[in-house]
């Protein structure tokens, strides 16, 4: 069974070159970058290289990256190293959205169990954070905002510059996780006006276990992982070398694919739809049709039936429901509850995402292949 993976805002395969960059430092080259050795000097060098070819896609200066082991680290990095230097319950006030990632959602309940003050703003029906409303839940107390740049789950992109002016203009500090649009689409930090942008290696074409967090120059943080001082006091531990040479490898691939990437992906994207719709007509819904979303990403309701029974008559299909299913406790996405869904919809709910390497043909596959079984399930 040949599988066609339609799931790339899940995780994505690592590119060859990028497996390729990493096998020097998984052998020959295994030092400890703070040793002044000649393989201790290599594996700093190729960390200071990765440095700055992930600061290159950003725009930012390389002194402003940290990595980290991966998007979920960097978030928590971002709101509890923020929030930790401010006392709860006196002056320590957190807003994040409704439909955050659960690495950006917990540790704001985590801090509220700490006596912090958390404002959860809502979206609307298309699923965008409203500047106005972030506007209206600033306080005088408030320290930081964390609202993500793309969903993962419609793909929706959050309007970050407009949401910046209303924050800066109060001193308050502005995260995004940035985790599914760093690759797919521009993300330099300046024209987004953010303070703090989590990036996740996993979903840009390097290895799990790596990630980073850009942090403005003059941002105070408080560390989570104390140690020997690495990564300018902000995350201690001997650095991952191979996988930070992997992830600025796929940063500087990244930035050449931005050239022509997400204009091929979303004529794919726009394919696999009209294929679709022209055969179960207007009763296929799309979640935030209306709203600039990233290239890649449909997020689909099929019209009387459930997603994962979807799933289950093509087993060569990799994609990802987003409701749940019938049995299944948490049968709404936090998504598409705070996007007013209502949990059947949410079940009937299929979330494609498109990748570097989905050819054209994949998408003629993909929708015989759905259609095929929404057809027999209505039957």
């Amino acid at each position: 069974m040949r599988h066609l993976y339609l799931d790339y805002n899940s995780t994505t395969p690592i590119a060859p070159s990028v497996q390729e960059s990493m096998l020097p430092f998984l052998a020959e080259h295994f030092g400890d970058p703070a040793n002044n050795h000649s393989t201790g000097r290599a594996c700093r060098e190729a960390v200071a290289d990765a440095r700055g070819q992930l600061a290159h896609l950003l725009g930012a200066d390389a002194e402003e990256i940290v990595f980290t082991s991966g998007g979920t680290e960097s978030n928590n990095l971002a709101l509890l190293g923020t929030m930790l230097r401010h006392q709860p319950g006196a002056g320590g006030h957190l807003i994040i959205s409704a439909i955050e990632h659960d690495s950006v959602a917990e540790p704001a309940k985590f801090l509220e169990r700490l006596g912090y003050d958390v404002t959860v703003v809502g979206v609307t029906g298309q699923g965008v954070v409203q500047p106005s409303a972030i506007q209206a839940a600033l306080r005088d107390d408030t320290v930081l905002a964390s609202i993500m740049h793309a969903n993962h789950e419609t793909g929706v992109i959050q309007p970050l510059r407009q949401i910046a002016e209303f924050c800066h203009a109060r001193n308050v500090l502005l995260h995004t996780d940035a985790s599914q649009s760093v690759g797919k689409i521009r993300t330099f930090v300046d024209e987004l006006d953010v303070d703090l942008l989590t990036v996740a290696g996993h979903k840009v074409y390097a290895p799990k276990g790596i990630g980073a967090l850009f942090v403005r120059r003059g941002v105070p943080l408080e560390p989570l992982l104390r140690g020997s001082g690495q990564e300018r006091g902000l995350r201690g531990g001997i650095e991952n070398t191979p996988a930070i040479v992997g992830l600025g490898r796929a940063a500087m691939l990244a930035a050449r694919a931005l050239e022509e990437s997400p204009d091929r992906l979303e004529q794919l994207r726009d394919q696999l739809f009209s294929l679709l719709q022209a055969a179960i007509g207007d009763e296929l819904i799309l979640h935030g049709q209306l709203a600039t979303r990233l290239p890649n990403t449909l997020s689909l309701s099929f019209p009387g039936v459930a997603a994962h029974e979807l799933l289950a008559r093509v087993p060569e299909l990799c994609a990802h429901t987003c409701g749940g299913s019938h049995t299944d406790a948490r049968a709404n996405s936090p998504t598409l509850a705070a996007m007013g869904i209502d949990p059947q919809t949410a079940r009937q709910t299929l979330r494609l995402s498109l990748g570097w390497y989905t050819a054209p043909e994949d998408i003629s596959r993909a929708a015989n292949l759905l259609l095929g079984a929404w057809e027999s399930l209505r039957e």
